[in-house]
């Protein structure tokens, strides 16, 4: 993998084998305990207002650029269930995040609905509630493949949204993308089934790869248009070390919206909500103005167009270790604390330590660092965090 202006021939692709999962550092428990006041920042004053949870490093899809089968082969070691967090462990600790300002929580991967019975920890996360009172925003990132068999028990749970990843509507082009032959038209059965079972604002995200895909994208603008789905179009990042990334790969957001435009009349959109990773942009009507009834897209350009200024998620994964950006090099071992007798207080003061002292930028860094940066640096890996 070279570095961003130095990268190797379109014809070369090295995927390092790497171990995937780093040991955490133990956190601190501070002498002075800090009780959760709904409104903790980090050095950059971002507040801590969105949790990912990974409940499960597993997935059923081999893509390239997150799980290259050239590295999660059939002897890849993947976590014995010992070592994940239980629904219990996990429902606990987001009761803590909470009480910190979280909102959000999205439950990611690996591929989440792999994980037995997650219905159960959709119910559980249901009951919580945020420092205002209200229910937490509960979502699910899926590769959709078995959405259409669960989407009623994920609703009937207590999930409020759904994001599906889809990488183009071509059967051919989508099965050499997941490499594992899979039919684009089971995926689209699952959101069909979705938007029955009254899962709210569904997107799709569709990660971008200049050369592999790019072709796809307004067959996927014209075929989600007025659907009640808002695509979003994902710069291909360079996350982790086992995806082979180049820049020459990245089609920038800026030509991806030129590409759009040409076709399809757009308007650009305020944001929804402060942190908001995705740039809006809404389909208009004859007049020119953004017509919600045919929808809108998004754009989440990490690459080019850095958002680290106001983002607030923390990541964690499906072992407890607790992650600062999407680009971490190290992670904070949350399960020690739970498994060695940690109070409720005592987690709530370790976590207030930890996002005090953030001060992640990566995305904003990344032009700007020497030709070697980078080089023989461990990142954590996108499947084990969950993007």
């Amino acid at each position: 993998m070279g570095p961003m202006g130095q990268n190797p021939p379109m014809s070369e692709r090295v995927i390092p084998l790497v171990q995937h999962r780093m040991a955490g550092l133990r956190p601190l428990l501070p002498t002075q305990p800090t009780a959760p006041s709904g409104m903790l920042t980090d050095t950059r004053g971002r507040p801590l207002r969105d949790l990912r949870i990974s409940v499960t490093d597993r997935c059923n899809f081999r893509c390239n650029y997150c799980m290259p089968k050239e590295v999660f082969d059939k002897e890849h070691a993947f976590l014995p269930h010992r070592a994940l967090l239980s629904f219990e462990e996990i429902t606990r600790l987001a009761r803590v995040f909470l009480a910190h300002g979280v909102r959000k929580i999205r439950l990611t991967g690996g591929e989440p609905l792999l994980r037995r019975n997650l219905e159960a920890l959709i119910d559980q996360l249901a009951q919580l509630r945020t420092v205002d009172g209200a229910p937490p925003d509960l979502t699910l990132t899926t590769n959709g493949s078995l959405l259409a068999r669960k989407a009623r028990a994920l609703k009937a749970a207590g999930l409020n949204r759904v994001t599906v990843s889809l990488d183009g509507l071509d059967d051919a082009v989508f099965r050499r993308m997941n490499d594992v032959d899979f039919p684009v038209a089971e995926v689209l059965a699952g959101l069909d089934a979705a938007h029955a079972a009254g899962l709210s604002q569904i997107k799709v995200n569709m990660v971008v790869k200049r050369g592999t895909n790019d072709h796809e994208i307004l067959p996927m603008a014209r075929h989600f248009r007025g659907t009640g789905t808002t695509l979003r179009f994902i710069e291909y990042m360079d996350v982790g070390a086992t995806n082979g990334w180049r820049m020459d790969e990245v089609l920038p957001s800026a030509e991806l919206i030129a590409r759009l435009r040409a076709e399809l009349p757009l308007v650009p959109l305020e944001p929804n909500a402060p942190g908001e990773t995705a740039e809006r942009w809404g389909y208009t009507d004859a007049s020119g103005q953004h017509d919600p009834a045919l929808g809108e897209v998004g754009v989440i350009s990490s690459v080019t167009q850095a958002f680290c200024g106001d983002c607030n998620r923390a990541r964690m994964s499906t072992e407890g270790q607790l992650y600062l950006c999407l680009f971490a090099t190290q992670g904070h071992d949350l399960r020690g604390l739970l498994r060695d007798g940690a109070s409720d207080a005592d987690i709530a003061s370790a976590l207030a330590h930890i996002w005090q002292g953030r001060s992640d930028r990566y995305s904003e860094l990344r032009a700007s660092l020497p030709a070697e940066a980078g080089r023989g640096t461990r990142r954590v890996e996108m499947s084990y965090i969950g993007g």
